[in-house]
């Protein structure tokens, strides 16, 4: 009987293993306030079963203010890589990046005010 308990478990285990999902971070780096607003945490560009997200970490947070978006830079915001509007001004979110955009080629995650076109944080990284 214990035998087949310790089976039963070892099971288990390895079906649950199995159903892990591996999430690998491809470049990573931490929030800074732009136009006098405050925007501080860890964002990080990860990958999951072949598909690449931005990933704001639970230590997020923004002081708020009209139409903040998420999006990507190189050396600066750019506009064509809106990934959509901010869910929440603090805590763990992340956003989907469209299949054949390439996260290597960008260097910054900013959260944009896309109504004043003016930055409101980026997270530079490495």
């Amino acid at each position: 009987m214990p035998f087949q308990r310790f089976a039963a478990a070892a099971f288990l285990l390895t079906a649950v293993a199995a159903q892990a999902q591996v999430v690998a971070v491809v470049k990573q780096g931490s929030f800074e306030g732009r136009s006098r607003h405050v925007t501080t945490g860890s964002a990080a560009i990860v990958e999951q079963d072949g598909a690449h997200f931005v990933s704001l970490g639970r230590d997020f947070a923004f002081d708020g203010a009209p139409d903040p978006k998420v999006a990507l830079g190189q050396d600066g915001y750019r506009k064509d890589t809106l990934l959509g509007p901010l869910r929440s001004e603090t805590g763990a979110q992340s956003y989907a990046l469209p299949e054949g955009l390439d996260p290597a080629a960008y260097n910054e995650i900013w959260i944009w005010c896309e109504r004043f076109d003016v930055p409101l944080g980026v997270a530079t990284l490495h």
